[in-house]
């Protein structure tokens, strides 16, 4: 009898530690589109979102949840509630980072449309508001740069007011910035016209069956684009949120 007591206190004493770290543990909430989001592992699908390989870069002691998907904006995030479903898990002490903009320019699409100095700044507002409600800890991004050269081999930028918006409102606000899409520009011009297909999904009929027909795709990532989007945002992580930098792999 005496043992079986000694057992049960052990799994009480256990089962307490257990809850009490996951209480603890930080969590952090990547919320954006389908450049951030996780892609489908099954078959051979090669397209990856930095977020889904950006956990990679750390050990124990915090946990990633990306509520990221394909094809959102600031809008039609909050109105599918998918806004409502990380208020819901997040805690005092979490972080989100929040990056939108390909899909908030898309003017000829009603449910995603947000315009830069209207809706979409008044959007990012309010998503860094309701985060501070919950104690928890906003970050904004600038969303990525598309691979968009033009005739004469220059970038184009294509987010235009979109991402000026972001760091207008990080300023503002307060807020620490991730600048993704000067960080990405600069990436892609070092890469060059040719070479920067890599960072892309650009492949040829046979490459891969998931795209029979091959693929040109200057917004989305291939698993070299994710990790190197990654690497530029662990590089921001470590000048903006310098307290996390204890949970980075060495």
């Amino acid at each position: 009898m005496k043992h079986i007591k000694l057992i049960i206190f052990a799994v009480i004493v256990f089962t307490l530690a257990a809850f009490q770290h996951a209480e603890e543990e930080i969590t952090f909430f990547l919320v954006g589109d389908s450049t951030m989001a996780d892609k489908p592992y099954a078959g051979s699908n090669p397209e990856k979102g930095w977020g889904q390989v950006f956990p990679l870069y750390f050990k124990e002691g915090i946990r990633f949840e990306n509520h990221a998907m394909n094809g959102r904006s600031t809008k039609s995030f909050r109105d599918e509630g998918r806004w409502d479903v990380v208020m819901d898990r997040i805690k005092p002490g979490d972080y989100v980072i929040v990056e939108f903009g390909h899909n908030d320019q898309k003017i000829n699409s009603e449910d995603r449309y947000a315009f830069a100095d209207s809706t979409y700044r008044d959007n990012l507002i309010r998503y860094v508001e309701e985060v501070r409600e919950k104690e928890g800890k906003p970050v904004l991004a600038t969303p990525i740069s598309r691979r968009s050269f033009d005739e004469n081999g220059n970038l184009v930028d294509t987010h235009g007011r979109y991402s000026v918006v972001v760091r207008e409102v990080a300023a503002e606000m307060e807020v620490p910035l991730f600048d993704l899409h000067m960080k990405t520009i600069e990436m892609i011009e070092q890469f060059g016209l040719e070479k920067s297909k890599e960072l892309f999904l650009h492949y040829r009929p046979g490459d891969y069956s998931h795209f029979p027909e091959g693929r040109e795709d200057n917004t989305h990532l291939s698993p070299t684009g994710a990790f190197k989007v990654s690497d530029l945002a662990v590089e921001e992580l470590r000048r903006e949120l310098p307290e996390l930098v204890k949970f980075l792999k060495d």
